[in-house]
């Protein structure tokens, strides 16, 4: 029997292609990859009256329900769609599914909603951004990690977005106890040192990751109410050249980090190859072809950076080389 299938159309509307012709797999994203315990319910219903019963649980943290015979596809939208709304997705028509699929899913660590080492709610600022970038066909990956330790491997991302705090610290509560000094030493950059009794943070050392303050046995050292964020951008894994993200902002705030985002899709559009296959192209590809110094005059348009906010003025990528 025949089957036409409009592979453009699938993948538009979130559904992976298989080896198998005819079937696939409606993929579910998450933002921040915390959700209701109710979605769960739900797409057991879908993967068992739709699919054959199975579910991935996708590297950036949403599902893929398997089995899906795409004939099934607008039945299955409708199924989604309580999903859609709980998870507050962005969303031009209802029961249409899900919307785009260039941009990936944002993903995130637990953050502060448990860890203690976390700087910030990773989960509401994966669900800020993903109010701004979707829906959106190019092909972007951002991940939120609440601190230093990246458990979210942000930098393994065109965003990446590490959470910092600016340790505030009272001498009056300070008991020389050295715990955090002893702490910084081990678990960071050894930023720390005793000078009179009174502990002295090395501010260019300083990488804001807050261990000091969860050694700190009397809150002498604490976090800063102002929210702080490291920004490195476009790390990537692939066939040609994997790298790290590496640092463009430090000690930036959630607009500035957003404007940027935005404005990325921007140089992306004005310098994507007219030949990019199925019309996607690693953003970091993009800027090794054009240069850093346009990426940065694209990126930086009308964003007010905090006066603490340090800019690395020009970056130079390493990693492994397959295309040489």
């Amino acid at each position: 029997m025949g089957l036409d299938v409009n592979t453009k159309k699938l993948k538009k509307n979130a559904y992976r292609v298989s080896k198998e012709r005819g079937i696939g797999a409606s993929r579910i994203r998450v933002p921040g990859g915390y959700l209701d315990a109710r979605v769960l319910g739900m797409v057991q219903e879908i993967a068992e009256e739709y699919g054959n019963g199975f579910v991935h649980l996708t590297t950036r943290q949403g599902f893929e329900i398997e089995g899906i015979h795409f004939e099934d596809m607008d039945a299955i939208n409708e199924k989604l769609q309580p999903i859609i709304e709980i998870l507050e997705i962005n969303q031009e028509d209802k029961n249409s599914g899900y919307p785009a699929s260039g941009t990936r899913n944002i993903s995130a660590c637990i953050g502060n909603n448990v860890c203690p080492f976390a700087n910030y709610n990773t989960a509401n600022l994966a669900k800020k951004i993903e109010k701004e970038i979707f829906p959106n066909d190019l092909h972007f990956k951002v991940a939120c990690t609440g601190c230093s330790n990246d458990c979210a491997k942000a930098r393994m991302h065109d965003f990446g977005i590490i959470g910092m705090t600016m340790p505030q610290y009272d001498p009056n509560r300070c008991v020389n106890c050295q715990a955090c000094v002893k702490g910084c030493k081990s678990l960071s950059v050894g930023a720390l040192r005793v000078e009179n009794y009174k502990i002295v943070r090395d501010e260019e050392k300083c990488i804001g990751c807050g261990v000091c303050v969860t050694k700190c046995p009397t809150r002498a050292l604490t976090r800063s109410k102002k929210k702080y964020y490291k920004l490195a951008i476009m790390g990537r894994t692939g066939k040609k050249n994997p790298r790290l993200g590496e640092d463009f902002l430090i000690w930036t705030d959630e607009e500035s980090i957003i404007k940027i985002i935005l404005n990325t899709y921007e140089f992306v559009k004005e310098h994507i190859s007219p030949n990019a296959p199925g019309g996607k192209e690693h953003i970091g590809y993009i800027i090794d072809r054009v240069g850093f110094e346009e990426f940065k005059k694209w990126v930086l348009k009308d964003v007010n950076l905090l006066p603490e906010t340090k800019i690395k003025e020009c970056i130079y990528w390493n990693g492994i080389h397959f295309d040489r």
